[in-house]
């Protein structure tokens, strides 16, 4: 029987029903799939629950064939805890300003979104005094060539970091800045906006440890990047930047990474907090649009 227009609201909200799902390890290094779960159904808790395991035990989830609306994406989102917005506004989805619009579509002469995201090896937010706990992409359009996404399993970088480099870094900081490679991007991309005087406050230059620990699994993973780490704290500058340029070597080699070739559909999960991730590029003449939305995590500890 359907509910009548003078029913409670909540009394009449579908009962969330236990999915028959599937998790399959994609790689060695980090990865699963999520296969037949359906993300616009509601989503009961023992099912989130095995969700969350997986998340912490692969680190990137890959839900495959989700046709979400960006408000059912920023629910699910929301359920791993409280979202954060990019500091780039100007690329907020217009209805769902949670999530970003990450594409390289230009439409009446304006970028649609952010079309250079990700081109450097990079925890998202790692500049921000609370770093994300995870980010979720959700294809919208994909090109018929190039397009994927790398990630580098940085729990596995610290276990085999060489000792020499676990002496220098264990108990040390480093700064992480989102205006590090700016004016870098800006000159790669035209289409990358100016930041106003606003923009550059909200985003002032943070510290964290080098090795962090993993606040639900007590794991430790190596936490600087070539994006957004800009020196060791208490080092001379030559000496931090032979030891981050041996810290970005070491973390990024093949046998850490999961190469992530999308489909349509595909919405990816990954723990920003055990994880690096870059953009792999496509041609330019290739339209490319997803949607992200990204959780606030704990300070680094």
């Amino acid at each position: 029987m359907g509910c009548l227009a003078w029913a409670d609201h909540d009394s009449c909200r579908a009962s969330p029903v236990r999915q028959d799902f599937h998790i399959q390890p994609l790689s060695d290094a980090l990865g699963a799939e999520v296969l037949g779960l359906d993300l616009a159904a509601p989503l009961s808790d023992e099912d989130f629950a095995r969700l969350h395991r997986a998340h912490l035990r692969h680190h990137v989830l890959v839900f495959r064939d989700q046709r979400i609306t960006p408000a059912q994406q920023v629910a699910f989102s929301a359920r791993w805890g409280p979202l954060q917005r990019h500091v780039l506004h100007q690329f907020a989805h217009p209805e769902q300003p949670e999530v970003l619009i990450v594409s390289n579509i230009v439409e009446n002469g304006k970028p649609i979104g952010l079309g250079d995201a990700g081109v450097f090896w990079h925890s998202d937010l790692s500049y921000k005094e609370r770093p994300s706990l995870g980010s979720f992409l959700h294809a919208q359009e994909l090109p018929a060539e190039g397009g994927d996404t790398l990630f580098a399993n940085q729990h596995l970088a610290w276990d085999e970091l060489p000792e020499r480099l676990r002496g220098a870094v264990q108990g040390e900081r480093a700064e992480h800045s989102y205006l590090k490679v700016y004016a870098e991007l800006q000159r790669r991309s035209p289409w990358r906006p100016n930041l106003s005087p606003e923009q550059i406050a909200a985003v002032p230059t943070v510290s964290h440890p080098i090795v962090r620990t993993h606040p639900e699994t007590g794991r430790q993973a190596l936490f600087v990047s070539e994006h957004f780490t800009t020196r060791v704290v208490g080092l001379p500058d030559d000496e931090s930047e032979a030891l981050l340029q041996a810290l970005y070597a070491h973390s990024t080699q093949e046998r850490y990474i999961y190469r992530h070739r999308w489909l349509p559909g595909d919405m990816v999960f990954w723990d920003n907090r055990s994880v690096l991730h870059l953009a792999a590029g496509c041609p330019p003449d290739q339209r490319r649009r997803l949607f992200r939305t990204t959780i606030e995590g704990h300070v680094p500890f």
